[in-house]
């Protein structure tokens, strides 16, 4: 069964989706490269399994939270698993090149497309920074809620 609730941010209203166990497996923005914000009609709608999220990513948005502590269970193939969690030690504030990702994931220099698309595929969007990975020439590339969300995430951590 999936449980979800929606909230709104500066980045317009999220999505959230939670497994049965009540972990995380997706953050959606409302305008979002091949997602859609409407539920399925078979999920249950449940604020209160995402009370600590919401409140977790109230505090992201105004600027007094920097880490998350919630419990993730998104959906991906090992490979993308991989890439999702060198995704989570991206500091706040820093910026890293695809390169510069799959070498922290540690998958050789000749994954960078592969490791781009897993990052384009992140399911957790903001709690897995996805917004922090840039091209090779330091350009805001590829951001599946689009980049002026990237721009305004990467605003709000003073990148």
């Amino acid at each position: 069964m999936t449980r979800y609730t929606t909230m709104d941010s500066p980045l317009g209203r999220l999505q959230l989706t939670a497994d049965e166990e009540g972990r995380l497996t997706s953050v959606y923005a409302p305008v979002q490269k091949g997602r859609t914000v409407e539920p399925d009609p078979a999920w249950t709608r449940d604020p209160e399994t995402f009370a600590d999220a919401v409140t977790q990513l109230g505090e992201y948005f105004a600027g007094t939270r920097k880490e998350f502590v919630l419990e993730l269970a998104p959906a991906g193939t090992e490979f993308r698993q991989r890439v999702w969690r060198a995704l989570d030690d991206i500091p706040f504030g820093a910026t890293v090149t695809y390169k510069e990702l799959t070498l922290a994931a540690g998958l050789p220099p000749t994954s960078v497309r592969a490791v781009a698309g897993a990052v384009g595929a992140n399911p957790l969007l903001i709690l897995r920074p996805c917004h922090r990975v840039l091209g090779s020439d330091g350009s805001l590339t590829g951001f599946a809620a689009g980049i002026e969300a990237k721009q305004a995430l990467l605003g709000l951590e003073g990148s």
